[in-house]
């Protein structure tokens, strides 16, 4: 394969998994060269200014943590949005071309399908069917990163944001010096104080 040079990918179409979605749905198709700002400020403009309901994120292969990436940025921009991830296998089709090919002879191409995994996310402002898999309900407007469970909802609002709770206030060690004091020994007497600092 040294002497082979990709020159091209497509990627299989394949319907939306979602249903009933409406013919106008804007789609945003997530590469692995493409810029989350450019991303988002088209995304964004189509929920804000245009008044979208729905906008779907789709990326597949080493495109998926960018496309995750923008989910998360819009749900904080907005906020109360609805969201369906479906995850699923997608086939790319790679093309390959010979670099050194034999004298004479045509240049050889080889075509190579692999199996990618891609995510399909629907983010909507509208109420969505909470029995579907993949359903995530829309997070407080406070919340900030995913929700890790029920337990987190009930926390109070007063948490400005936060996680969790702030760690409890440290133990004084970092501020305090230790002494140590050590006993006589047959090389010398009295006692000797050594002060270790807590950072060390």
């Amino acid at each position: 394969m040294e002497n082979f040079r990709k020159v091209r990918t497509s990627e299989e179409e394949s319907p939306l998994p979602f249903p009933n979605l409406p013919p106008d749905v804007v789609e945003m198709k997530v590469k692995e060269g493409s810029k989350i700002r450019n991303l988002m400020n088209f995304a964004m403009a189509q929920m804000e200014l245009k008044g979208s309901r729905q906008i779907v994120f789709s990326g597949c292969g080493r495109a998926v943590t960018k496309t995750i990436t923008c989910v998360e940025i819009m749900k904080r921009k907005l906020g109360g949005l609805h969201q369906v991830t479906k995850v699923r296998y997608k086939t790319l089709l790679e093309v390959w071309e010979n670099q050194d090919p034999l004298p004479g002879g045509p240049a050889q191409n080889l075509t190579v399908h692999k199996n990618v995994p891609s995510i399909c996310i629907l983010l909507s402002r509208d109420p969505l069917d909470p029995s579907q898999t993949g359903y995530q309900p829309p997070e407080p407007w406070h919340g900030l990163g995913p929700q890790l469970g029920n337990a987190e909802d009930t926390s109070s609002s007063s948490t400005k944001g936060l996680k969790r709770p702030p760690p409890p206030p440290s133990e004084e060690l970092l501020t305090k010096k230790l002494q140590v004091q050590v006993s006589d020994s047959p090389r010398g007497s009295g006692t000797t104080d050594c002060q270790l600092d807590g950072h060390h």
